[in-house]
């Protein structure tokens, strides 16, 4: 029987680390299902699903929690296989003027509307012919039953008239 593992990584940035986690994995017979993984600040941070036997999962926790002799830090939860959701899931482009606060905005309205947000990326750059920042996301967002993406946007775009959405193929 297989057992689901979702790991959360955080290590000061080098080269090897996914290799590392990757290796301890594969020693244990896992499989790395999915993940995200990113540099932030020096850091590098991930998150990742892996799937393993229930009679190895022990000894991979236990080899996990010994990479933090070597600076890896790894956190282990228990969870369950993903499974296909039936509901549409929306990728969506968000531009505006940068301001503090504006990730809370937008966070909030989407949990105020149902609007499960399955992945953000965020990230801020000088505005072209200004001297101001920019705002930049994309997002992936599961709508709740009879929320149209045309009803997003609306109500992402009543945040502030700078703020403008677009809704792309996922």
């Amino acid at each position: 029987m297989s057992n689901y593992l979702v790991l959360t990584i955080i290590s000061d940035d080098r080269a090897g680390i996914v290799e590392q986690v990757a290796q301890t994995i594969s020693k244990h017979g896992g499989n790395w299902m999915e993940s995200s993984m990113a540099r932030l600040a020096g850091k590098f941070a991930g998150i990742l699903m892996v799937e393993v036997e229930a009679t190895a999962q022990q000894s991979l926790q236990q080899d996990l929690a010994a990479l933090a002799d070597q600076g890896i830090k790894i956190t282990v939860e228990n969870s369950g296989p993903q499974t296909d959701d039936e509901t549409h899931i929306s990728c969506l482009e968000i531009v505006a003027n940068d301001r503090s606060g504006i990730v809370g905005e937008i966070s909030s309205l989407l949990a105020n509307h149902q609007v499960n947000l399955v992945s953000l990326e965020t990230f801020c750059e000088s505005a072209p012919m200004s001297a101001g920042m920019m705002f930049y996301a994309h997002a992936y967002t599961q709508l709740p039953a009879g929320m149209s993406e045309e009803q997003l946007t609306q109500l992402l775009e009543s945040l502030s008239d700078d703020l403008m959405v677009e809704v792309i193929e996922a």
